[in-house]
């Protein structure tokens, strides 16, 4: 078992530090009606409410104040589908830099429109992986900026872990998590957090049946890039990085994957029950908490899952 990491638990509460007064201490809130769908206690992690409308902020946040001034004199650059892209133009805005954000064209229009209203140069491409790295390299060599990775980073992996610190200093005695992923920023982060607190806390993946790297790259044991990835859940597209997955290879005990209905499913009852606008990407966690492969598991009493974001286009609801 892999002993060292790209970051660790110093680390992430040295990010709590940072992000005091700059990102929000999310609620952590429970549902009844949802307790009783689930048939456990299930804690909701309101990242929906963070800044930005996403944990992303986080991390965003901790990469951009670790940076020298003179890497911050230069900007920053990266490319996101979408909340990785608002959190890094607000947290440049915050420290009054410039930011420059590939997105592919199909990014939801809610999140573009974000990414320019923190005062973001946006550069589109077609999307794809190698359209979307290409042209971050292209902004870095026009304009010597500090090019910052959504996921694959140590310090952006250290300030998502600080939703993890939350959690349980919230619920000390939480029995599991259920964390979804996408590129795995977050749920490394999050890994490294509550192991150090509790080591016998376990840890779910929830992930799109449609973008499953994750679950084959667990079931293989060796990292499997993403292919084609097709879901409605636009934040989970990503493959997992070199940094994040022998985290989650280590310490997650298994990938839950759920098909877009059911997320679709999740999501409504959020906002139904639970009164919360949640993105399809942040509601995957609930599906796969309601999936009758987890609803199996009969020993865990209590869950915490984390509502990792609440952008949705509201002219394009699933429903």
């Amino acid at each position: 078992m892999t002993t060292t990491y790209a970051t660790n638990i110093e680390s992430i509460r040295q990010a709590a530090e940072r992000l005091a007064g700059k990102a929000h201490q999310t609620p952590l809130v429970r549902c009844q009606t949802i307790d009783a769908c689930a048939g456990r206690e299930l804690l909701l992690k309101c990242e929906n409410q963070q800044k930005v409308g996403a944990f992303k902020f986080r991390g965003a946040t901790n990469a951009v104040a670790l940076l020298s001034d003179e890497q911050a004199s230069q900007g920053v650059v990266t490319h996101s589908s979408g909340n990785h892209a608002q959190a890094l133009a607000l947290a440049a805005r915050n420290r009054g830099i410039a930011a420059h954000i590939v997105m592919p064209e199909n990014a939801p229009s809610v999140k573009r429109q974000a990414v320019e209203g923190y005062g973001a140069e946006v550069i589109l491409c077609e999307p794809t992986l190698i359209a979307r790295e290409t042209t971050a390299q292209q902004v870095v060599e026009r304009t010597g900026a500090q090019f910052i990775h959504p996921y694959n980073n140590p310090h952006i992996i250290a300030g998502q872990g600080t939703c993890g610190l939350e959690i349980l200093a919230a619920a000390p005695g939480l029995q599991g998590l259920i964390v979804p992923v996408g590129g795995g920023g977050l749920l490394s982060g999050i890994c490294l957090a509550a192991r150090a607190i509790n080591p016998e806390i376990r840890i779910f993946a929830a992930e799109p049946a449609g973008a499953d790297d994750a679950a084959q790259s667990m079931a293989s044991g060796e990292l499997i890039p993403q292919t084609n990835p097709q879901t409605i859940a636009d934040g989970l597209l990503t493959s997992l990085g070199d940094l994040t997955w022998p985290i989650i290879r280590d310490h997650v005990e298994s990938v839950i994957t759920v098909d877009d209905n059911q997320i679709i499913s999740a999501m409504r009852l959020l906002w139904e029950r639970a009164k919360m606008v949640v993105e399809p990407s942040g509601a995957v966690g609930l599906a796969a908490a309601l999936s009758d492969s987890f609803q199996s598991l009969k020993d865990l009493e209590q869950v915490a899952i984390v509502l990792t974001g609440g952008n949705v286009n509201l002219d394009q609801l699933p429903w």
